[in-house]
Order: C-alpha cells, then sequence, then structure tokens
C-alpha cells in the first residue's frame, strides 16, 4: 500500500488531447503525474514549453506533470496506470508494458472502442493482456471533451469497476473543483456507451454536412441512444447507466459540440471528403471510424438490430454515400417507436 500521507504517483500512457487532458485533472487533484508519449520530440516540447501545442495548445502543463517517452521510467511504482492511445492500438502497445506494470497498481482505461476482430471492450483487452482480473481494472467516461476539460470548465464523469473499491480510490485520484467523478459498477454499460456514440456522432456530423437541421440531429442522437440500449441490454448492461453520463450525457456531448472529433470528421464526409482525405488532414484519431465495424459484428453476433451503426460502417467502407445512408435510415419500414 502507498503512503496516503504521501501523493500518489500516476502513469498516463499516451499524450493525446484526452491523455494530457486527464493528466491535468489528476495533477489538479494533488497528484504527482508521468506522461508517456510515443515522440520523443513531444514530451520534449511539453517538459520545456509546458503546452502540448500539437493537441491543446495554450493550455499550461503543471510542473506535477513530466512527459518521456521512456515507458519503464514512467510505469515505474505507479500507484495507477492509465491507458489513453489509441483504441486499435492499445494490445500492440500493452504487450511491451504487461512486463513492467507495478504489481498493485489500478489499471485505468480512457479508450472508447471496440477492439476490431476480437470484438473485445477495452477492459477485457487490458484484462487479457496484462494478466490481471476485473477487479484491478476501471474505466473513465462520460461527457470527455478534452479540451474544456483541460480549460477546467465545469464536468462531471463516470469512474466505473467491478471493484467498488477500486472506483473509490479512482474517484479520490480524480475529483476536482472542476472535474466531478461519479462511481458505478457497471463496467460493460459504461463501455458501450462510450464506445457506440462515437459512431452515432459521425452520423449526426453528416446530417450537418449536408445541411439538415435540428429535427435530423435529435433524430440520430435519440434513435443511437435506443441501438446502444438494445446491445448493452443483450450484453447485460444495466439499461439506467445508459440514461445517464455514460450514456446519454456522452452522446449529446459527441453529438452536438463542434470539439467533438467524431462529429467533425463525419460533418467532412457530408461536405464531401473521403474517410483518407479527413485521416490525413489531422492527427487527432475520430474512434468511431475503426469501431463502427467491430460494434455492428458485435451486435450482429447477439441478434442486437443497430441500424445506424451498419449504415455509418457501410459509408466508412465506401458502399454508400452520407446522404443515401440517412435516405435509408428514413425509409426504412416504419414500425413502433420502442422496437
Amino acid at each position: 500500500m502507498s503512503d496516503p500521507a504521501k501523493p500518489a504517483t500516476v502513469a498516463v500512457m499516451g499524450a493525446g488531447s484526452w491523455g494530457t487532458s486527464f493528466s491535468l485533472v489528476l495533477a489538479d487533484a494533488g497528484n504527482e503525474v508521468r506522461l508517456w508519449g510515443r515522440r520523443t520530440e513531444l514530451c520534449a516540447k511539453i517538459n520545456d514549453a509546458r503546452e502540448n501545442a500539437d493537441y491543446l495548445p495554450g493550455i499550461e502543463i503543471p510542473a506535477a506533470v513530466t512527459a518521456s517517452h521512456d515507458h519503464a521510467a514512467v510505469l515505474a511504482d505507479a500507484d495507477a496506470v492509465v491507458f489513453a492511445v489509441p483504441a486499435q492500438t492499445l494490445r500492440a502497445n500493452l504487450s511491451t508494458w504487461a512486463p513492467l506494470l507495478p504489481s498493485k497498481a489500478i489499471l485505468v482505461s480512457l479508450m472508447k472502442g471496440v477492439e476490431l476482430g476480437t470484438h473485445e471492450r477495452m477492459s477485457e483487452v487490458i484484462a487479457e493482456v496484462a494478466g490481471v482480473g476485473p477487479e484491478r481494472i476501471a474505466v473513465v467516461t462520460g461527457p470527455n471533451l478534452a479540451r474544456e476539460i483541460a480549460e477546467r470548465q465545469p464536468a462531471a464523469s463516470v469512474v466505473a469497476s467491478t471493484d467498488a473499491d477500486v472506483a473509490a480510490r479512482l474517484q479520490k485520484l480524480c475529483h476536482t473543483p472542476a472535474f466531478r467523478p461519479y462511481t458505478n459498477a457497471d463496467v460493460v454499460g459504461c463501455e458501450l456507451g462510450g464506445t457506440v456514440k462515437n459512431v452515432i456522432a459521425l452520423a449526426v456530423g453528416m446530417a450537418v454536412g449536408l445541411g439538415f437541421g435540428d429535427n435530423a440531429k435529435a433524430s440520430v442522437i435519440t434513435r443511437g441512444l435506443a441501438e446502444t440500449a438494445r446491445l448493452g441490454t443483450a450484453m447485460g448492461a444495466d439499461p439506467m447507466t445508459l440514461a445517464g453520463l455514460a450514456g446519454l450525457g456522452d452522446l449529446v456531448a459527441t453529438c452536438t459540440s463542434p470539439l467533438s472529433r467524431n462529429r467533425t470528421f463525419g460533418e467532412k464526409l457530408g461536405q464531401g471528403m473521403t474517410v483518407d482525405e479527413i485521416v490525413h488532414s489531422t492527427r487527432q484519431v475520430a474512434e468511431g471510424v475503426k469501431s463502427c465495424q467491430s460494434i455492428y459484428e458485435l451486435a450482429a453476433g447477439h441478434g442486437v438490430d443497430m441500424p445506424i451503426v451498419e449504415h455509418v460502417a457501410e459509408v466508412v467502407r465506401g458502399e454508400l454515400t452520407p446522404r443515401e445512408m440517412l435516405v435509408e435510415l428514413v425509409s426504412r419500414t416504419a414500425k413502433p417507436e420502442r422496437a
């Protein structure tokens, strides 16, 4: 056990916008934070200029946060390890990091995705690759627009773990005057809410890019929540989770904010850009682009109908245009709303 009077040491593996923003939350909560970055030059800029200009320009990084490309040094004796890399790269990265994970550290996922091929949620990938039980794993999810959190704008979030003590420990590690974390035991529901909303945001963005208004956006958001709830129910999630911060809250923020990477990606698709053109125009990763196919396959395996997810996957594969996608969604056979 670490000394309760001593600041906790938290390793954050990933120096993108969300990993960096969460590092600021952890530092504001009184922890010492080590931030791992893939690029040595980015780490040097963070340490020297106290700014991550590539992802969060204009945001000062406090002295309690230090960046390094040396994963062994970052992980050494950490009380908690936070994973903030793109979802589809977790397995490869974690395979390298796993032998160095401290034996008593909480392992925390900030990632919102379903792995291609295996259809595993991020907590399942962590458990498998790190060889640990679910009682050591937690996830952070909810309406987490990185820029707003880095600016210390008020935000609530969810820390979920099947172990109540682990959830409470993580809650304490990241509770600040601006960031209010709630605990939840429903890891499945929390991860599904955080993952599917990225795909729904792509669809909403396409509607915006095509010039459609609020009725279209509200329709996609609402039916997207219904799809998420169907999949969650089939996988044993608590439906109330999807009515809360990890479900509706995250969905609304991601689908309505211009800060949302997935909504912005969808807008560009609606405006006529291709997937490859958008990918090559930004450093940011829109997780829904990668996860839409794996979510569709996961749903099919559980016998769940998710037409928005299915159609977004078809757009990403180049089989439908955004306009064709929205027309097909609206023209589907009519049925009761709760179906």
